[in-house]
């Protein structure tokens, strides 16, 4: 490997803030333990999270929330690119989180499903893939400039909203993180995003955002058939990436488990 991975690091990288603490976090946590280096980024600022405070005020609300919440994981954290519904495939936007991925230099990426419920997450995932994929380009320039390196990353998808995809079919994860012993943690640092109690109830029909978490960390955990509480994931295509072999999350050992059914529809 590359000297330049020597150092364990592994980002989530959100849509929007409270979507790593609703997906992710368990898992990053587990990461922190086992010795990585951890960061946390909502590409959006969450602007139109909130029928009460203005675009301006909600910005700022939902920007400390994201960094307490960050604290609360011992997370690196890195700051919003865009506001909401904004996030789209543009060279601007790629050329700046490929700079974030070039000075984290992760050997773990956490992100949306290639497909979700609403294209805020889709397009993330789209711009993570690049920016991921284009870190050893040296002919691909980056805002600020950032020095490119050639080195094996693993990306991880977290699974769809409700475990479906838009058209409503099943997602099966790939496999599962046993997010248990983490669970409170979890839960505190999505509790640090208050303003969006009554955001979510009235625009999504979350009747408690908290118990919308723990119901789908329950879910996931009883399609595991051996974890209380778990997160789901599936591993990108090596290709372009690192090799085929590639998945560092073995190292939670117990906590991971492979999905043999997944598998299955692979061969």
């Amino acid at each position: 490997m590359n000297p330049i991975n020597r150092k364990k690091t592994a980002i989530a990288i959100g849509a929007h803030p409270d979507d790593i603490e609703f997906q992710m976090a368990g898992t990053l946590i587990l990461l922190k333990r086992a010795g990585y280096e951890i960061h946390t980024m909502n590409l959006a600022s969450g602007s139109c999270g909130s029928s009460k405070h203005t675009a301006v005020a909600i910005r700022r609300i939902r920007l400390q929330e994201s960094r307490q919440a960050a604290q609360i994981l011992g997370a690196h954290f890195h700051k919003p690119l865009c506001d909401d519904l904004e996030i789209v495939y543009d060279v601007k936007t790629l050329r700046r989180l490929a700079a974030i991925i070039r000075e984290v230099r992760p050997s773990v990426v956490l992100t949306h499903p290639p497909v979700d419920y609403m294209e805020d997450h889709t397009a993330t995932c789209r711009l993570v893939v690049s920016a991921v994929f284009a870190r050893g380009m040296p002919n691909f320039r980056t805002l600020p400039a950032r020095r490119p390196g050639q080195y094996d990353i693993t990306l991880y998808h977290c699974m769809p909203h409700t475990l479906r995809d838009p058209l409503r079919q099943r997602v099966l994860s790939g496999a599962f993180v046993n997010t248990s012993a983490v669970q409170s943690i979890k839960r505190e640092a999505l509790g640090a995003h208050q303003s969006q109690r009554d955001w979510l109830g009235a625009s999504q029909k979350f009747d408690s955002y908290l118990q919308t978490m723990e119901d789908m960390a329950r879910e996931l955990g009883r399609l595991s058939k051996k974890f209380r509480y778990a997160e789901g994931w599936r591993r990108h295509l090596h290709a372009g990436f690192g090799t085929p072999d590639d998945d560092p999350l073995k190292v939670l050992g117990k906590d991971y488990l492979i999905n043999t059914a997944y598998e299955r529809r692979l061969r």
